[in-house]
């Protein structure tokens, strides 16, 4: 039996909601993969240790929602400052078909490298990057490339019959497939790789890009009825702009969110990301189905799109989870950087919305509880587990898997001073040092450091294939 015991960690955080978020420690005890005890543990006789002194231990992040691929993406200047249906255009529809499948399995580890150095542990990443007559398997390269790391992988497949894009002759990495063709290479990747076990490393998804824009109604509804079929999770973009609202209202006369409804897509096995632009009665359906959100706030915020009614979202019933999206809308693609804005973002949301006493209003109380830390650490993991339906991953007991990030706050003068060493990942934001990731108790980054990975390799190639891109 393999052991590792974590020992002296300064805070733990477990992801896990009220007087249960914190844990005295400082002690946990780790064996074939999984926590087996936790508190003031003495060694056994041979037992591996990780000193865990000055050190801040959380769950590892559960990013639910990603683009690999636009990894090689990131500023580029004719969609920095556009909002986001002319970025689409601007950015991943004219850059996309120069890639190849170099470039594409060098995005996809440059997005995994990235996040695993930020603690996280568990990729959902929604690739819509398919046509017809592919000549790689892109879906294999992904997973592929999380292996490669140590890193639990859920492909979202994206695509879909419909083209966003106005155009008469598309270049064929831009025209859509069949659903035959969509629904068979689900099929097929799903029979290579979805493992359902709750500690699972593969999943597949079923994940059309966005449903007002990529399939028929009644094609979306037989996708639905397909993914249940076989015991697959749905996931898409939804109501990230108004321009969401336009379009389904023009289309169908209903709002996102009831236009979802129609189709079969709610339910604890559907989340969407973005979910920015809702109306009273959409957050009351998507909390009464249990539906969830992948709440991306730097993208949102980016893209000049809003920020999404998380608090309000998670009251109404729905489970809140948080993703990075992609690095061309989002060029600080890592759980560290997302979570701390999650965090700002929503007291700021509320403290926008905070109206006078003598108004009749409550001032900036709202504020107060719109998030805390501890908030954003459990929809940053086990929210993000409770989505993507592994039950043994996303929080800090004995008898889960034993995904654990530890980060030294004994480096960085950003975390000198803090009364509470805590909260300092998320409060603090930057890039917390990471002393350790593990995965099912495997070793992924060790005292900041991809094992075997030349970073400043990895750089010199983005940089290539940027110029190529470019040219």
């Amino acid at each position: 039996m393999s052991r590792l015991l974590i020992r002296n960690a300064t805070a733990i955080l477990t992801g896990q909601p009220g007087a249960e978020a914190r844990h005295p420690g400082p002690d946990i005890r780790i064996a074939n993969g999984r926590i087996e005890a936790m508190g003031a543990l003495a060694p056994l006789q041979g037992e591996e240790q990780i000193d865990a002194t000055d050190c801040v231990v959380y769950p590892a992040w559960v990013n639910t929602h990603h683009h690999l691929f636009q990894s090689l993406l990131k500023g580029d200047p004719m969609g920095i400052n556009a909002t986001l249906t002319p970025w689409l255009s601007a950015t991943p529809f004219r850059l996309r078909p120069k890639m190849d499948e170099g470039m594409f399995r060098l995005a996809a580890r440059i997005g995994l490298v990235e996040l695993a150095l930020s603690g996280c542990g568990t990729v959902a990443d929604h690739n819509y990057h398919y046509w017809p007559g592919m000549p790689y398997d892109g879906s294999a390269i992904l997973f592929e490339e999380a292996q490669a790391l140590g890193l639990r992988f859920a492909l979202c497949r994206g695509g879909g019959t419909l083209s966003r894009i106005d155009a008469t002759e598309l270049p064929p990495e831009l025209r859509p497939e069949t659903l035959e063709q969509f629904l068979t290479d689900i099929e097929r990747t799903a029979q290579r790789f979805h493992d359902p076990a709750p500690d699972s490393t593969r999943r597949v998804v079923v994940a059309p890009t966005t449903p007002p824009h990529s399939m028929r109604p009644g094609e979306l509804k037989e996708t639905a009825a397909f993914a249940r079929a076989r015991g697959l999770r749905l996931h898409s973009h939804l109501s990230e702009t108004v321009h969401y609202h336009d379009t389904v209202h023009s289309q169908h006369g209903i709002k996102p969110i009831h236009f979802a409804e129609s189709i079969g897509w709610l339910g604890p096995d559907v989340w969407f990301a973005h979910l920015v632009k809702l109306d009273a009665d959409e957050i009351e359906l998507l909390g009464k189905t249990h539906t969830g959100i992948a709440h991306c706030p730097q993208s949102n915020g980016r893209l000049g799109s809003g920020i999404a009614p998380v608090r309000a979202l998670e009251e109404a019933g729905a489970t809140v989870s948080i993703g990075v999206d992609g690095a061309a809308s989002n060029e600080a693609a890592d759980m560290i950087s997302e979570t701390h804005a999650a965090w700002l973002m929503q007291r700021a949301r509320a403290g926008e919305a905070a109206v006078a006493h003598y108004r009749g209003g409550r001032g900036e109380a709202d504020a107060a509880a719109a998030a805390t830390v501890e908030d954003v650490v459990r929809w940053g993991t086990a929210g993000g587990a409770k989505i993507l339906g592994l039950d043994a991953v996303g929080t800090l007991a004995p008898g889960m898997a034993a995904d654990i990030a530890l980060y030294a706050t004994d480096r960085d003068p950003r975390h000198f001073g803090l009364h509470d060493p805590a909260i300092a990942p998320v409060a603090c934001g930057g890039a917390a040092h990471l002393k350790a990731l593990l995965v099912g108790g495997h070793r992924v980054v060790s005292d900041g450091a991809l094992p075997g990975l030349d970073l400043a390799a990895l750089g010199r190639q983005a940089r290539a294939a940027v110029q190529r891109l470019q040219g």
